[in-house]
């Protein structure tokens, strides 16, 4: 699939993809810098959500007591 970059340096992303990956006008992408090609990685809004079903025992609960953590430090 292609799309074309505008004036503006925007582009579409191809109807086929945002209905494979879900993804819709909240949702973001990241682009990688990857030895001379460009990947593109979506970030979902929600990052424990993305996270959700990802790891095994607690690591969503983990996750959430190290961020806890981290924002008693600052």
């Amino acid at each position: 699939m292609q799309s074309t970059i505008t004036a503006r340096g925007q582009t579409v992303v191809p109807a086929a993809i945002r209905n494979q990956l879900h993804l819709g006008p909240a949702d973001r992408l990241e682009w990688i810098l990857d030895n001379g090609s460009i990947r593109v990685v979506p970030v979902r809004s929600n990052p424990i959500d993305a996270f959700r079903g990802q790891g095994k025992g607690g690591a969503t609960a983990r996750l959430l007591a190290t961020r806890k953590q981290d924002l008693e430090r600052e």
